[in-house]
Parts: structure tokens; sequence; C-alpha cells
């Protein structure tokens, strides 16, 4: 494998450190995954960033907007101070190709599984995507860490299960270096 000793490692974030919310735009629905503090509490002490990549289509589909969003991030940063660790950065995308609120509506290079967000954070940190990891718990999270050069990880916790359902079936041209069944298991690679 290409980095076992990553300088970073990019996180979804529904389904792989707090759980599935179909939607997550009511801040009170947010609760942490078991685990994800131990493991991000590990990545700080090994000098490894955590940076949260995210698609939140349901801004572009008009089920909550970028205010209710920062609501449930503020949250999740909370919370993860609570447990005396905390995130190197949050990145999002809002859009989605096929929205109901039209400035959302478009094509991006953020969308998972394109690597913008990725790309955004290597240079914003000044960060190899090479040298990185990639957790999620969709394909489409694979698909950007992939693209990016990143050794991924499907975790089996949110939709998980069903996407590796899909790979089985060959239904998906994105493949996972490792599948994991919980976030904690990640630290058994390194």
């Amino acid at each position: 494998m290409r980095c076992l000793n990553p300088n970073a490692v990019f996180f979804d974030r529904d389904g792989t450190i707090n759980a599935e919310v179909n939607y997550l735009g009511n801040p009170e629905q947010l609760s942490l995954l078991y685990g994800t503090a131990s493991v991000l509490r590990h990545l700080k002490k090994r000098g490894i960033k955590s940076i949260i990549v995210t698609n939140q289509a349901g801004i572009a589909k008009g089920l909550f907007t970028e205010e209710d969003l920062m609501r449930v991030n503020n949250r999740l940063i909370k919370l993860l101070s609570e447990e005396g660790v905390a995130i190197d950065a949050l990145y999002y995308c809002p859009h989605h190709p096929e929205g109901n609120v039209s400035r959302y509506r478009i094509n991006c290079n953020c969308r998972k599984p394109s690597p913008g967000m990725i790309y955004k954070a290597c240079k914003d940190f000044k960060i190899d995507p090479k040298k990185c990891w990639l957790v999620g718990d969709k394909l489409s999270d694979i698909g950007a860490g992939s693209r990016a050069g990143c050794i991924t990880f499907l975790v089996l916790t949110g939709y998980g299960i069903q996407e590796i359902k899909k790979i089985i079936s060959k239904r998906n041209i994105f493949k996972p270096d490792f599948v994991i069944p919980k976030l904690t298991d990640l630290l058994n690679y390194l």
C-alpha cells in the first residue's frame, strides 16, 4: 500500500463519524458514533490531521439551509470538544445537479465522488493527497478518495452495508482499499 502513516485522514460526516440521519438539518438529531472521539484523539496524538469532507445535498434540495448546516456542524464541534478532541477542518458541498434551489443546482468539482474538497484541503494544509487516507460509508466517498490518490476505507456503519453489496454485485466502479466494520478498526492500520 502507498501510505501507512498518513499526514491526514479525510472523514465523511454522516454515517461515518456521526449516526446517519437522512438529510441531517437539525442539530438535535446529531449524535457521535461509538469510538469517534477516541479515533480522532489517537490521530491527533500522532500528529495526523482529521478533516471532514461531506456532501450536503439537502441544501440544494431545499430540505435545510446553509445556516441549519452551520448549526449542525457547530453541534458536532461542541460534542467533540466535550470529548476533548477537535477536527482540523470541515469542508462541505451544498450542490446537487438535480436540486430544487437554483443557486445550488450545479455540477461541481466538490461533490463526491469528485475530489474537489480533498484537493482544496490539501492545498489549504499543504499536504499531498497520496499521503492521506479517506474514510467513508458510501462509494461516492471512496470514489473521491481514490481519484485524489488517497488510501480508502469503507466503514460498514451508515450506508456501508448497502454499499458493500454494490461492490459484491459489481454495480459500482469504486472499490475501497480496505473495508472496516466500525470506525475504531481504523486504528488497526496505524
